[in-house]
């Protein structure tokens, strides 16, 4: 059977630097960061180790309707916001509602619903615990958000790949459009952990930056000096079609997607495999779907955590995968303006990526002023132009989750 052209016609996104697709793209182009201290009084009860993270930009009690926010988690709120965006920047496409799917992710899911909770569990007992909490602490709660406020009935679909996730709701995207299951699908992820549990957490791990003093500058992928990631929030979304379906109701096209893999290490539960085979063999599936060529490949969002383990495993895999292509290929690596938004990080990044090739314009990584000489690569450090081509965005997690989407630039 032949392969349908699967374009991508609607962004929205609420991030750390932004409450919008748009505000969140510039705000990145201008080299801006999204980390700051936490000023709230658990960090100090608590006596976190980490001070800091990538808290959302504007608040969902901003955006939202006041019953939204008192019966959605906030990981779902981030998702409804981002969602509702993506549709409107569709054009609210007239779809048969089983026609319209959702392909949402999250990494941990509502854990401010459920830690909250358990201590009023505790502290007042069970008739004071909210008749809501179950639907609000389910990891497919925001993808239900989304799918129920637009009437899309040909399925929701919800991935838990930690960092991977929302790669992966976007590679299932592509599947479900290519399987005929519908005709318009949104596709994305959305995470809300900035919570103490998460930070205290991911600090006994080693993963987090401890740069208290320095937030903005915290996370540096690639640099000698990177001592860890930046914990992150926020959700974004994509929605995908048919090109058919797309020119049909004249929707303006951002860029094609042309594939995307899911591959698994098998090798540890939280440490990459450091020959990065999984992770190339993720990449070469993504571009293999089309029979797209490595030469064809003008830029790449690298996952680039900023740990000292991860980078450097990602760069064996590209350079595994590209040989010396890769020299001469612009990577950006966007985590350090975002922080880490784990099972929203996919969906964000591809957004970028989109945004890279509709823009002509390869995103800046900022912090970065002594790359490690381990990491041989043309990393971008100002905003820079790209031409046509094909883009890929990576995504790696916990667990061994390697997903990989792939884009190409669409003729304007």
């Amino acid at each position: 059977m032949a392969l349908k052209k699967i374009v991508v016609t609607g962004l929205g996104s609420t991030s750390p630097l932004a409450g919008n697709a748009p505000d969140t793209w510039a705000a990145l182009l201008a080299g801006k960061s999204g980390a700051r201290t936490l000023e709230q009084e658990w960090v100090s009860k608590y006596d976190l180790p980490v001070t800091f993270a990538a808290q959302i930009a504007v608040s969902p009690d901003e955006v939202l309707e006041r019953v939204e926010t008192k019966r959605l988690d906030p990981s779902s709120q981030f998702a409804l916001i981002a969602g509702r965006e993506a549709f409107a920047d569709a054009g609210s496409p007239e779809v048969d509602p089983g026609r319209l799917a959702v392909d949402w992710a999250t990494g941990i899911g509502g854990i401010w619903t459920l830690v909250d909770a358990w201590e009023v569990l505790r502290e007042k007992g069970p008739r004071r615990v909210m008749p809501m909490t179950v639907p609000m602490l389910m990891p497919n709660g925001p993808g239900a958000a989304v799918g129920m406020d637009l009437h899309a009935r040909a399925g929701i679909r919800t991935v838990v790949s930690a960092c991977a996730s929302s790669t992966e709701s976007i590679v299932n995207a592509y599947e479900h459009l290519q399987a005929g299951y519908a005709d318009v699908v949104i596709a994305g992820g959305s995470e809300a952990a900035v919570h103490p549990l998460p930070v205290a957490s991911f600090a006994a791990m080693q993963a987090l930056s401890k740069r208290n003093d320095s937030p903005e500058t915290a996370s540096r992928p690639y640099d000698v000096s990177r001592d860890g990631f930046v914990l992150g929030e926020g959700a974004a979304a994509l929605v995908l079609e048919t090109e058919e379906h797309a020119l049909a109701r004249g929707a303006k096209i951002y860029a094609e997607v042309i594939g995307g893999a899911v591959t698994s290490d098998a090798y540890h539960i939280t440490a990459p495999d450091p020959e990065g085979s999984g992770a190339a063999r993720a990449v070469l599936n993504a571009l293999a779907v089309t029979g797209a060529r490595l030469d064809e490949v003008i830029h790449i969002n690298a996952h680039a955590t900023s740990t000292p383990v991860g980078d450097v495993a990602e760069y064996a895999a590209l350079r595994r995968v590209f040989g010396e292509l890769l020299d001469n290929i612009p990577i950006s690596a966007t985590k350090a303006s975002t922080g880490h938004l784990l099972g929203g990080a996919g969906a964000i990044e591809a957004l970028f990526t989109v945004m890279a090739l509709h823009t002509n314009t390869a995103p800046p990584t900022i912090n970065v002023h002594d790359i490690d000489p381990d990491v041989s690569i043309d990393l971008v450090t100002a905003p820079r132009p790209i031409g046509t081509g094909v883009a890929i965005s990576n995504s790696f997690g916990f667990g061994g989750h390697n997903a990989v989407a792939a884009f190409r630039s669409y003729p304007r």
